[in-house]
């Protein structure tokens, strides 16, 4: 795996008469340590249609420097990115081709841009000698090497500070504070690669804006349907560095997507997405072979942790860890081979066409106040029958099964109000905040009903060894109990659920 690197830092416009302020003035440090002047020369990768720069990803080869090689930037928040690093080969690394794979699939890389800088690097440190940032001044000349603008060139120089490695942000704010002071304003570009290719395009005549708010119900469904499709590709890398919550979000991902099929299918043709809706489930169940293992070892783990040391008898810990890896499956190699898969691509390249040239119905050129609450009511009552059967058995298993599959309708009907919340405001967040409460109690007794099953597969197992079963009986009643408690909150989150005025708002 390349090596990672947590990247803050602020850019700042500067001319060739831009002096730097005496930053050893400077809250917090000690000494102003010049490193020298490096030269630097990079050249930027993307597709022809700049897929990469479009999601605010940077992929480079540059020479010069302490870590001259291949860099891939992923963007975290903003002035924060994820650098990994490669050595310097002539080819792209299998690492890196295998982090943009969801967005390149077929699509060939070329060179786009080329950036000779002229780095002249100081050092801010503390009393003791820690680096606390560093600051550049960068004189940079730009070519584009592909695509309209070919043979462009731009010049401009900037400041750079990028806070050490586990360094405090708040320092930032210091230094810009003296920067400001100084007459330094803030660059309007976000990297070198956007503000090359910005300065390099051919000059158009400003075109008036187009309106892009949804309009319809189909605009809308369709907004948030894009909006699935590019969490999807734009988690893959995330899945694939093995970050965390990253399969969680990305199986969330798939779920919202086929549940938006299913309740708006008098918008878009069911035809066309139910052989989708069905790749996403069995993406969904690839990504989640070891994500309920997972859960349920954290469930179980911190039931074990809870309790007092005198009450653990037996070898408790031991056999839970070893029967935790029995179950699991090496999800990491899997996953990778999922992801790496034709099936999964072919999947991304069908979601693709699907929202270019999406299959809608005639309903969706209608306006959402009507189509939308009439797909959002349909999702509520199959949950609410649902509900009614499950509350109607008495404890045992005819009724856990029941939670459960209105669990699945809860989940569904709360999809579905996020879904309608851009068109209809609060009353689609107040609806979806409220079958979220029910979602995650029937969520949290299924649970109870999983880790049951296992305590009891434990317990047995115990037995069979010759080993006390009494913290494996105290455990299961522990999750009997919260079951129970579950049960009895139940009616109660319900009944705010399925108030009337709560679905009577969803219709004005």
């Amino acid at each position: 795996m390349a090596d990672t690197k947590r990247e803050i830092e602020r850019k700042y416009e500067a001319t060739d008469a831009t002096r730097l302020p005496d930053l050893s003035r400077v809250a917090g440090v000690g000494r102003v340590e010049k490193r020298g002047v490096t030269e630097l020369d990079a050249v930027y990768y993307d597709t022809a249609d700049l897929r990469l720069a479009s999601h605010s990803l940077t992929l480079r080869r540059r020479t010069g420097g302490a870590d001259e090689g291949w860099h891939l930037k992923f963007p975290v928040a903003t002035g924060i990115r994820d650098e990994l690093h490669e050595p310097l080969a002539d080819t792209l690394p299998p690492s890196f081709a295998a982090l943009l794979r969801s967005r390149l699939r077929h699509t060939e890389l070329a060179p786009v841009v080329r950036l000779l800088s002229s780095r002249d690097v100081q050092h801010l440190n503390d009393p003791d000698g820690t680096l606390l940032a560093e600051v550049s001044v960068d004189t940079v000349l730009a070519e584009r090497l592909a695509g309209e603008g070919t043979g462009t060139t731009a010049t401009w120089t900037e400041i750079e500070v990028e806070l050490a490695d586990d360094g405090d942000p708040a320092f930032l704010d210091a230094v810009e504070k003296r920067l400001r002071k100084a007459g330094v304003r803030p660059s309007d570009s976000s990297s070198k690669l956007a503000r090359a290719l910005a300065e390099t395009a051919p000059v158009r005549k400003e075109k008036k804006p187009k309106a892009d708010d949804p309009q319809t119900t189909g605009d809308h469904v369709l907004t948030y349907v894009r909006q699935q499709i590019r969490t999807i590709v734009d988690l893959d890398p995330a899945v694939r560095r093995d970050l965390p919550d990253s399969v969680h979000k990305m199986r969330v991902a798939t779920r919202r997507l086929r549940s938006a099929f299913k309740t708006y299918r008098r918008i878009l043709d069911r035809e066309a997405t139910d052989p989708i809706g069905a790749e996403l489930k069995w993406l969904a169940g690839e990504l989640g072979v070891d994500r309920d293992q997972e859960v349920l070892d954290q469930r179980l783990g911190a039931r074990t942790e809870a309790l007092p040391g005198t009450l653990v008898l037996g070898p408790v810990r031991g056999r839970l860890e070893v029967w935790s890896a029995a179950r699991r499956t090496g999800s990491r190699r899997r996953i990778t081979d999922v992801l790496d898969g034709k099936r999964y691509l072919a999947l991304l390249d069908t979601l693709d066409a699907l929202a270019a040239d999406p299959p809608l119905r005639p309903a969706a050129s209608r306006a959402p106040g009507k189509e939308l609450p009439r797909a959002v009511l349909k999702d509520y009552k199959k949950l609410a029958r649902r509900m009614d059967h499950a509350l109607e058995h008495p404890p045992g298993p005819e009724r856990d099964a029941a939670m459960h599959e209105a669990r699945k309708a809860a989940k569904r009907a709360r999809y579905a109000g996020d879904a309608a919340r851009p068109a209809l405001g609060k009353p689609a967040k107040r609806f979806a905040k409220r079958v979220k409460a029910v979602q995650t109690v029937l969520g949290d007794h299924q649970d109870s009903v999983v880790a049951r099953d296992a305590l009891r597969a434990l317990a047995i197992e115990a037995h069979a060894a010759g080993e006390t079963t009494f913290t494996w009986g105290l455990l299961y009643g522990h999750e009997e109990a919260a079951a129970d408690a579950r049960e009895r909150e139940l009616p109660e989150v319900w009944a705010r659920a399925s108030d009337p005025v709560l679905r009577a708002d969803l219709k004005h």
